[in-house]
């Protein structure tokens, strides 16, 4: 068995700097304008200063280009994949396959990463998008540790699952939030929407309250809870899945380096140490995580231990 990389999603060129030091193995990067629900806005300046810095560490750097491009983003979709080429990025986070037309005509050679969200769910589509030039699958997160298991013994490309972080639950590419606004007759800076941690839409009926903002994709809406499998990664371990993600959009700075930490431990004390050892550690890092925990933000294992019921 291998170690499982871990990846992390960076707010900044000084978040990158902690959370190398807090154990990082790869992060996921990008801008607005060409990826989806990242946790910080970096411009191409910003991603080779940032790529210089990883590879320098011995890392890799991800760049989500997983929005979906309609034609008037065709063209700056090409120059942007020219330039991450020129950077040396080592992946392409796609979902929409306009990502892999573009790829080929602009002859850009950085290998692609699937990343669907929602959709990817079962061995076939690993392997039909695989045998067309992407060398991972991001697994959707509503899917069991069985299934999850199932679709890495039955592929030979390699397999990312979040444990970690909240998941998007919803989204238009309307300006739900916007349109509401003005229907109330108030106004909102779509730029400032994002940065305000403190918008909800309140369930009554189920008690829950679920993130949301808007940005040039549309709208997006979260779960009201945060993924958290600390305690429960020996059967990934054992299956040999590739990558762990730490997803830390709307989280702050210090909690994403402090999960990193302690995700880093619990994956090192497996690997180094062994299973009994981890045993003994796992409930005490989750208690650490919980301590740091929003109060808005309940944990819990996600659909990772749900019965799937066909």
């Amino acid at each position: 068995m291998k170690k499982p990389e871990l990846l992390v999603t960076p707010q900044s060129i000084e978040h990158i700097t902690a959370l190398l030091e807090a154990g990082a193995d790869a992060f996921v990067i990008g801008e607005q304008k060409f990826g989806l629900r990242l946790a910080g806005d970096f411009t191409v300046a910003q991603v080779e200063e940032a790529t210089k810095l990883i590879h320098a560490a011995g890392k890799k750097v991800y760049v989500a280009v997983n929005a979906l491009f309609h034609n008037d983003r065709l063209d700056a979709l090409d120059e942007y994949l020219v330039q991450m080429q020129r950077i040396g990025v080592d992946a392409l986070l796609f979902g929409d396959p306009a990502v892999i037309i573009a790829v080929r005509e602009n002859n850009v050679t950085v290998p692609l990463h699937w990343n669907p969200e929602t959709i990817a769910t079962n061995f076939f589509q690993v392997n039909y998008w695989g045998e067309r030039g992407s060398k991972r699958a991001v697994l959707a997160r509503e899917l069991s540790v069985d299934e999850v298991i199932e679709i890495k013994e039955k592929t030979k490309h390699e397999i990312e699952v979040q444990v970690h972080g909240m998941t998007c639950m919803f989204q238009s590419k309307r300006s739900l939030l916007g349109n509401y606004f003005l229907y109330r007759d108030e106004a909102m800076e779509i730029e400032n929407r994002k940065e305000n941690k403190n918008m909800f839409l309140h369930d009554k009926e189920r008690k829950n309250k679920y993130p949301i903002y808007e940005d040039m994709n549309g709208t997006h809406i979260f779960s009201p809870n945060d993924m958290c499998i600390i305690e429960e990664l020996n059967e990934l371990f054992e299956a040999g899945i590739d990558s762990f993600k730490i997803d830390g959009v709307l989280q702050t700075f210090d909690y994403t380096v402090t999960v990193t930490k302690l995700y880093r431990q619990a994956i090192d004390t497996y690997f180094d140490q062994g299973e009994d050892a981890y045993d003994e550690i796992k409930t005490g890092l989750f208690e650490q995580i919980e301590a740091i925990q929003p109060a808005l933000r309940p944990l819990d294992t996600g659909f990772i231990y749900k019965e799937t019921v066909y």
